[in-house]
């Protein structure tokens, strides 16, 4: 599933243990661009942000571009919390990450650090190499961010491999396209593959909202679905949860991201399966292609428009 390779480099003692280099690296068995998508997307991080099923993480803001900045609260009973600022300085799609992380409890500063993550890999598996750099103002730090982050990133890697990824450049406006996928009228008239339609009982495309509906496949099989919507950035991005059924159980964490293209539109959706045989069982009965005869289906939509 993957390789740990982390290690720390310490400070001299008369630096009094303030300062560590903290490296880690793990393989995984996604593709290139799903760990990518996996590391960057919030819908994402917010599934494997917890290093332990003891930690509760509450996302305050998250913004995953250059001069972005993410806040989150790490919870545990019986304990304060933790505030954790994340700023990211740099991103070069598949490439490379930097960002500065802030760590804060009861208002005062315990650590900083600058988290550069350096991506290789192909379309079968992946490498990363994440370096800290941390500067400590509280006892302790060090042996704290070596098993967070090491957990973290177990869990990040477990998150990719079982993350599908789709993207489509449509050949016009974000505003159009934007407006054909979030609005009530017209998202139930081009979702679905090829021959599905939908039976809408209630739609709300807000943050807070859901959207519950029948996939009437060509042969007439009825598919119970249902969307709630966590995140809602006007042309920016979306981030949902599929349930099978009204309030059925927890299909995936999912998100779709528009970005602009010379007037083009560049459209990514991306889904975090709960489970690895879920999200074995989806490709095996061709998710991809699905997915993305839906993509081409609101491509021509807008193209009508």
């Amino acid at each position: 599933m993957m390789s740990n390779g982390d290690t720390t480099s310490t400070a001299p003692e008369n630096r009094k243990d303030r300062f560590a280099m903290l490296t880690f690296e793990r393989d995984v068995a996604a593709p290139l661009s799903v760990l990518w998508h996996a590391w960057t997307a919030p819908a994402a991080r917010m599934v494997w942000a917890a290093p332990t099923p003891s930690v509760t993480v509450e996302f305050l803001e998250a913004d995953s571009r250059v001069g972005g900045r993410e806040v989150s609260l790490c919870k545990v009973a019986g304990q304060p919390d933790i505030r954790c600022e994340v700023g990211w300085l740099e991103l070069q799609p598949a490439l490379r990450s930097v960002n500065y992380e802030v760590i804060s409890s009861e208002g005062v500063t315990q650590s900083a650090a600058l988290v550069t993550a350096d991506f290789s890999g192909t379309d079968k598996r992946s490498r990363l190499a994440v370096t800290v750099q941390l500067s400590s103002l509280a006892e302790n730090m060090e042996a704290g961010y070596r098993q967070g982050f090491g957990a973290g990133l177990d869990n990040l890697a477990g998150v990719a491999e079982r993350t599908m990824v789709l993207e489509r450049v449509i050949q016009a406006p974000r505003t159009l396209v934007w407006g054909a996928w979030m609005n009530p009228e017209t998202l139930p008239q081009w979702w679905g593959p090829d021959g599905f339609s939908c039976r809408t009982t209630r739609i709300d495309l807000r943050t807070g909202g859901e959207w519950v509906f029948d996939m009437i496949a060509p042969d007439g099989t009825v598919f119970p679905n249902h969307h709630r919507y966590g995140e809602v950035r006007p042309e920016e991005r979306i981030g949902y949860t599929l349930l099978w059924g009204e309030n059925g159980p927890k299909h995936a964490d999912a998100w779709a991201l528009f970005e602009d293209l010379d007037g083009a539109t560049k459209v990514t959706l991306g889904m975090v399966f709960t489970t690895v045989a879920e999200f074995q069982d989806a490709k095996g009965f061709g998710a991809e292609e699905l997915g993305q005869q839906t993509l081409g289906k609101l491509e021509r939509f807008v193209a009508s428009r």
